[in-house]
């Protein structure tokens, strides 16, 4: 039997459609889980055995650094979807070890309802988001006019068209004439698309770092934070910067006993960033802030930045 942990909000698009719509399509079983913690998940897993399992990359994450995550079995997983932000390659390698399972990334917006890729589970490139899906177009605009097409390999912002994006925000006519242009869905993601036609995110279009004019993806910096053994989450923002316009700082949470400093993770980078991509500013903390879904929340980071600057040019005047 088909058996999949319902362990999403089903308000989230991620959730009801590859969980609870799925579900229903297929006549799967739902178990249903109304409070995410990781050791009482992986009990019932453990108990109730799988076949499919659908999550964030923060609740892999999550899931790994359980202590005693050894002595559950997770085996019987068959199918694995990963969607609400990219996931990182160490944390994908680790689930899919524990596991015997391929993880397929896919990818959708509220905006398209919400489905425009996934990976073929057969043919599932490593750090794509897959495909899109019959009648779904995408296409990757330049950064500069967002109107040029640009060729494959070539770097822009994502746009998609197809039957499921919508016919605009309600009551919104001001953001749908900045979303929907041409027939196209304006993502505000940066990514490109390969020879064989799969899309690749590199970073969100108001997430990427400007510095002394070198455009910095955020996403790059993170994979790299993450390879390093002691980390368990990480988020990296633009902070203002009086000589460059902004600078990298990168907020880091330790696995369970787990001890860093800034001066030893820049070691570490140093071979994996070019030193316009290296940490200025590392901050270390317990948690990140994290959505409903679990998904980390730059913008509070973003946010918390500004209050402090502000803060401080009051203090000076």
């Amino acid at each position: 039997a088909v058996r999949s942990p319902a362990i999403l909000p089903f308000f989230h698009a991620f959730a009801m459609t590859c969980v609870m719509n799925w579900s229903l399509s297929v006549g799967a079983e739902m178990v249903l889980v109304p409070r995410f913690q990781p050791e009482a998940l992986l009990k019932l897993m453990d108990r109730k055995k799988p076949t499919a399992f659908c999550a964030v990359p923060t609740l892999f994450t999550a899931l790994m650094n359980t202590p005693g995550i050894d002595k559950y079995d997770l085996s019987s997983i068959e199918m694995i979807i990963s969607g609400g932000a990219p996931l990182p390659l160490e944390v994908r390698q680790d689930f899919e070890r524990r596991t015997g399972a391929h993880i397929v990334e896919g990818y959708g917006l509220s905006e398209s309802s919400p489905v425009t890729c996934v990976n073929p589970p057969s043919r599932a490139k490593v750090g794509s988001i897959g495909l899109p899906i019959p009648g779904t177009i995408c296409e990757v605009l330049s950064l500069d006019d967002r109107k040029t097409v640009l060729p494959p390999g070539e770097t822009g912002e994502l746009t998609f068209s197809g039957p499921q994006v919508m016919m605009g925000y309600w009551n919104r006519p001001d953001a749908t004439a900045e979303t929907v242009i041409d027939g196209r869905l304006h993502t505000g993601d940066v990514g490109r698309i390969d020879e064989d036609g799969y899309v690749f995110i590199t970073d969100r279009l108001k997430e990427m770092i400007i510095a002394s004019g070198f455009k910095i993806y955020p996403r790059n910096v993170e994979e790299a934070i993450y390879t390093h053994p002691a980390v368990r989450e990480c988020a990296v923002i633009g902070i203002g910067d009086p000589y460059r316009g902004q600078t990298v700082k990168a907020v880091i949470a330790l696995k369970s006993g787990e001890t860093l400093t800034t001066e030893a993770l820049c070691a570490f980078l140093k071979d994996k960033l070019s030193p316009i991509e290296m940490p200025k500013i590392v901050e270390f903390r317990a948690d990140l802030p994290k959505t409903a879904v679990g998904k980390i929340q730059k913008k509070v980071l973003i946010e918390e930045e500004r209050a402090k600057a502000a803060l401080q040019t009051e203090t000076q005047s």
